[in-house]
């Protein structure tokens, strides 16, 4: 079954950078859609709520600029189920 609407639940914990800059792949993409910026692309792991009721801890990918703020997070990979 695939998982789709989630709402997350916690703090996104341990970020990591995964491209900035030109590094990041659809760089124009969201100069265009969201505004020219610093994009960067990251992520972490955050508990999850799916709408079926289960909750996972999951990892979490997210394009962020300064100024602009967090655009098209979603879940990577469920890491556990807690309930």
């Amino acid at each position: 079954m695939p998982f789709t609407e989630y709402e997350r639940i916690s703090d996104i914990t341990d970020v990591v950078t995964i491209a900035k800059g030109a590094g990041v792949d659809i760089h124009h993409y969201l100069n265009h859609t969201f505004g020219r910026g610093n994009w960067r692309k990251l992520k972490g792991i955050a508990r999850v709520e799916y709408e079926n009721g289960e909750i996972w801890q999951a990892e979490i990918h997210w394009y962020e600029a300064h100024g602009i703020g967090r655009r098209l997070e979603k879940v990577k990979r469920n890491i556990r189920r807690l309930a």
